[in-house]
């Protein structure tokens, strides 16, 4: 299939893009001038310099695609905005298309806070950070139909390689000093980046595929859970300093209550279509992570 990926060297998308080809598919990635691409180019990612925030910079090579993946998201000031324009153009293209897809990735943060177990159909109640989520979600889910099929992924909290949240934590690890907010009790609903670019490949071939899918590995870990495994394999036993919360929003702003927190969240739509992780669990397989993290993956 012929594939238009955004944010194929973002850490969600360049692992999403490594397993599309992987699957034989055509990849097409808008990439930004300044962009590294050799790497993609040497997986046979054809390459298309543009710009999100410059619809004329792409919009002329973005016609009859099988799949549209957005993976992207500007992290500044007018992410947002950005972000709703490339739903919106990409799907007046996807709707010229005879069949196709149209898959969005948010995240699982957008549900809020839940005790018992979160799946697609749970109501959403999206912290700060997340506020412009449902809207952007809904401007996708209503393009379906028609040979349109929309898609929305929610994935947890993605591991694995040298960037993340969790990699940033076998950092401090390794440093010597980890910084947990509040008490660590909360559960992070979590996600290896090489399990969740192999659900998009089954939603992108599974043509019955539309709607919400979560993206967890439902091992429902604690905070602590990780940094007590991450502790017992670094050379020394790192300090643990436990951070209050208004220090916390002082310091990191809104992602400061996403981190905080509790969630429990499963994935049964995802499994429907076949879909089940590999890695289970952060804690279990510190090590793997550890190697992963120090090789730069």
């Amino acid at each position: 299939m012929r594939i238009f990926l955004t944010g194929a060297s973002g850490y969600i998308g360049s692992a999403v893009c490594e397993a599309l080809v992987r699957a034989g598919h055509e990849i097409t990635a808008l990439m930004r001038p300044s962009a590294k691409t050799r790497r993609l180019q040497a997986q046979g990612v054809k390459i298309l310099v543009g710009d999100l925030s410059s619809v004329e910079s792409y919009i002329d090579h973005a016609d009859g695609f099988d799949a549209y993946v957005l993976t992207a998201f500007d992290d500044s000031p007018r992410g947002q905005a950005l972000d709703k324009l490339t739903i919106e153009t990409l799907r007046d293209r996807a709707w010229r298309s005879s069949r196709t897809a149209l898959i969005y990735t948010s995240g699982i943060w957008i549900l809020g806070a839940g005790h018992e177990p979160l799946d697609e159909t749970a109501p959403v109640n999206p912290p700060a950070l997340m506020a412009f989520r449902p809207a952007h979600e809904q401007l996708v889910l209503d393009a379906n139909g028609g040979g349109l099929r929309a898609i929305v992924v929610r994935p947890g909290i993605v591991y694995g390689g040298s960037t993340g949240i969790v990699s940033e934590m076998l950092r401090d690890a390794d440093n010597g000093i980890m910084r947990v907010i509040g008490s660590g009790e909360n559960h992070w609903p979590l996600i290896y980046d090489r399990d969740l670019a192999d659900l998009f490949v089954k939603l992108v071939a599974h043509q019955d595929a539309s709607g919400i899918f979560h993206a967890t590995d439902e091992g429902d870990e604690r905070v602590l859970d990780l940094v007590k495994a991450m502790s017992r394999h670094v050379e020394f036993v790192p300090e643990v300093r436990y951070m209050p919360i208004a220090e916390a929003r002082t310091k990191l702003g809104p992602v400061a209550d996403a981190l905080m927190l509790d969630q429990v969240v499963r994935s049964p739509r995802a499994r429907e279509i076949g879909w089940t992780p590999t890695l289970k669990s952060v804690a279990r397989n510190v090590p793997r992570l550890l190697e992963e993290w120090r090789n730069g993956r």
